[in-house]
Order: structure tokens, then C-alpha cells, then sequence
């Protein structure tokens, strides 16, 4: 084990890390300077080794609930709102300060959903952060509660983070959290060992991932880590699960020691436009494939064919992305549409060599072209 983990720490360039709202706050739930100045001195000692660091990090809703002197979190999505708003230039500032102590700045960006999604906007961003790292800047990422609903009812940035380093190519993402990793978890329900490291995404290991503990500051469990983690081994890059309450821990996971549990990536790295379409744009359509289809997928490296379609839903255009599934509804893989729904749902099923026939014209060969697939859950990519 120990040798995974330093050949991990070994091919880092560019670390990604969470940190949670509840990590930075003192004991009335108020951020806290000292707390604050000890993330930003590791986050120094990690740039002196030569890393690039970006941080994703919780906290402004706590910052704006001290401010408006809040003592729970309100459940109003306004007031929400309001205190991320609130809140927002008040982390961001003592951010600034323990950075400028130190020798460099941090800058801010806030995303929503949209914003990665848009392949305009969601390379504006690509660019921008790492201008922002070419120029020494810390880039300092948060879901923009103020206007992105769907983060501030359910606490996804563990998965924002994931995302984050899925785009940003860093090899390693770091999710600091309050616990110690996973552990095992027994039929009773009680907790056994650590899990240090944690190559195979089974459904037992779900099983053991429990979901939202209840804090009034932390919304997401160890459910959306698990999650935030089978997507960036997916792309080949490595995620690490760690307790930061004493932020030194990072220290100690750069020296490879023991702590948490590591989920290692591969050596082979899916490419910046398989990251895309895997993980970003809006489905069309699916594509229901029969088994020799997954055989010539999954096995053999081929694109899909319109024979091994069984079933086209919904209405999309060429171009579109589309998932493509098995006959129980298994997602193998997301692709480019060779042909809209009209034209697939005439062809289907049928061999290349009746595509002129049916349609009048025969462009493509393949209904998806395997360069401009993705496969999923497959050791394939």
C-alpha cells in the first residue's frame, strides 16, 4: 500500500483541494481566522514544492450567517441566498490576507452547473483558472449559492470538486473532511477498520458510503465523496479522502504516509474531449444496444454500428450526445450522434450496407463513431 500511495504522490503536479464549511469554522460556528491562516500556511508549503493548488472550498453561508448573526442555518432558500451573498466577500477577504502574508493573491470564481456545462463558458473557465495558476494566483472555487439552487439544497461540492479536477487535469484531489476516511461497515451497522486504499467502486463499497449526517453547516456525506471519487478515478487520476480537522494532514498525505483512504487512478488518462462528453453536456437521447453490440464496445474497441441497435429514445439531431445502454438499462458508454432520431430509428437494426436504401443517402457507417465515444465503467478509457 504504501508503495501506491508514493506512486501517486510521485506523478503530482497539480492538486485540487475541498474543504468543507464545518473545517473552518470555531466553536460558535463562526469562521475563523486562525483556522483559515492554517490552511492557507499548508497551501503555502505545497506551492514551495513546486505544486499548482487549487482550492475548493465551503464557507460562505457560514460567513454570512456570522455576519447576520444566524445562529442555524436557515432553510429558506432567500435566506440562503442571502447569507452566501453576505458571506462571500467576508471568506474571500480573510483568504486574501493570509495569502498576501505569505506571497502571493487568490482569486475567486463562482460556478454553477451551467457554467460547465456550456462548452463556451465551460472552456472560459478552463482558461481562466489556469491563467490564474500560470500567474501564481490561488484560484479559490465555490458554487455560486446565490443563484444555483440545486447546490445549496443538496451540498455537492465535494462532486464540484471532482468536477474541478476532472477539467483541470490535476492528479490528485483531495477532499478534507471530518472523518478519516471510509470505514468498514459491519451488518449491525457499527463501523469497523479503515479502508486505506480503495481501487474497486463495488456495491458493497457503496453499501458502506452513509449519506448526510445532519450537521447544520455540512450538507454532503460520505455518499457524494464516493461519488466525487468514482468520477475522478474514472478519468485515471487519484482522489484521497483525509481528516482535516488538523490541516497538517497534508503534510502528511504529500509524504505518502498512512492517513485516510485513497481511491489511486491509473496510469492511462482519458483525453480532455472524452472528459467532456463524459461528464458534462446534456443527454438527447438514448440508444438501446444489444449484447453483441456491448461485446464490440466494450471488448473489441468498435464503434456502434446500426445493427446492434434495439432501440432509439427520444427526439435529438446529429451531433447530439446520447447515451448509449444495454438491454437492462446498464450506461456503457456517451457518444456524438452520427444520425438524428429519424433517421436511427429507420436504420436500426439493419445492416451498414441497407443505409442507402432506407435513408436515400449513406454518409456514416456508424450510428456513433468510437472516436467520438466514451465508455463508461470500463477499463477501457
Amino acid at each position: 500500500m504504501e508503495s501506491v500511495r508514493k506512486n501517486i504522490i510521485s506523478g503530482v503536479k497539480r492538486i485540487v483541494l475541498k474543504v468543507g464549511s464545518r473545517l473552518l469554522v470555531d466553536e460558535n460556528l463562526i469562521p475563523c481566522k486562525k483556522r483559515i491562516a492554517e490552511l492557507v500556511e499548508q497551501i503555502a508549503s505545497l506551492r514551495e514544492r513546486g505544486l499548482e493548488v487549487i482550492l475548493v472550498s465551503s464557507g460562505a453561508i457560514s460567513a454570512g450567517m456570522s455576519v447576520l448573526g444566524w445562529e442555524k442555518r436557515p432553510k429558506e432558500l432567500t435566506e440562503l441566498q442571502a447569507a452566501a451573498a453576505t458571506g462571500q466577500s467576508k471568506i474571500m477577504s480573510m483568504y486574501e490576507d493570509e495569502c498576501r502574508k505569505r506571497g502571493f493573491h487568490c482569486g475567486q470564481l463562482l460556478l454553477t452547473a451551467d457554467d460547465v456545462k456550456n462548452r463556451k463558458r465551460h472552456l472560459n473557465f478552463s482558461n481562466c483558472l489556469n491563467a490564474l495558476l500560470r500567474n501564481k494566483v490561488l484560484p479559490i472555487i465555490n458554487e455560486n449559492d446565490c443563484i444555483s439552487v440545486e447546490e445549496i439544497c443538496f451540498g455537492e461540492n465535494d462532486y464540484l470538486a471532482a468536477l474541478v479536477s476532472i477539467i483541470s487535469k490535476a492528479e490528485l484531489t483531495v477532499l478534507l473532511t471530518s472523518v478519516n476516511g471510509m470505514y468498514e461497515k459491519k451488518a449491525d451497522g457499527s463501523f469497523g477498520e479503515r479502508l486505506p486504499i480503495i481501487d474497486e467502486f463495488s456495491a458493497e463499497i457503496k453499501l458502506m458510503a452513509s449519506g448526510t449526517d445532519g450537521n447544520q453547516l455540512s450538507t454532503g456525506g460520505m455518499a457524494t465523496k464516493l461519488k466525487a471519487a468514482e468520477a475522478v478515478t474514472q478519468v485515471g487520476e487519484s482522489l484521497w479522502i483525509v481528516d482535516g480537522r488538523e490541516f497538517g494532514v497534508i503534510s502528511q498525505l504529500i509524504e505518502a504516509e498512512d492517513v485516510g483512504t485513497l481511491f489511486p487512478g491509473s496510469e492511462e488518462k482519458m483525453r480532455s474531449h472524452k472528459r467532456w462528453m463524459a461528464f458534462f453536456p446534456e443527454v438527447s437521447g438514448v440508444l438501446k444496444i444489444d449484447n453483441g453490440a456491448v461485446k464490440a464496445l466494450t471488448g473489441n474497441g468498435g464503434s456502434l454500428l446500426p445493427r446492434g441497435i434495439k432501440e432509439v429514445l427520444g427526439e435529438f439531431a446529429k451531433g447530439d450526445i446520447l447515451e448509449v445502454q444495454d438491454s437492462t438499462g446498464k450506461l456503457i458508454a456517451k457518444g456524438a450522434a452520427n444520425y438524428n432520431s429519424e433517421e436511427l430509428n429507420l436504420i436500426k437494426g439493419k445492416k451498414t450496407t441497407d443505409i442507402m436504401e432506407l435513408l436515400g443517402y449513406h454518409i456514416y457507417d456508424e450510428a456513433v463513431h468510437r472516436d467520438n465515444m466514451v465508455l463508461l465503467n470500463s477499463e477501457d478509457e
